[in-house]
């Protein structure tokens, strides 16, 4: 079994960019307001939700390992 993981999106920061949406369309949508939103907040771990997060232009997308909430994206500094 892999990891799983808590994937948040802080909406004060969400320009409604759909770049989430253009790179993981099975992971996040778009609401009324523009503001995006994991379609589940706790998911597997897979490479389209990091790859989404990674390219998000204010860096809104928060993911943490369930359980342990041990930052995956953005890494610790």
């Amino acid at each position: 079994m892999g990891d799983r993981w808590h994937v948040d999106v802080d909406r004060s920061l969400c320009i409604g960019s759909a770049q989430c949406v253009h790179h993981a369309p099975d992971g996040f949508r778009l609401d009324a307001g523009r503001q995006s939103q994991p379609v589940e907040p706790e998911t597997d771990a897979g490479e389209r939700i990091l790859e989404a997060a990674e390219n998000c232009p204010v860096e809104a997308i928060r993911i943490t390992l369930q359980g342990s909430e041990e930052p995956v994206f953005p890494p610790e500094e």
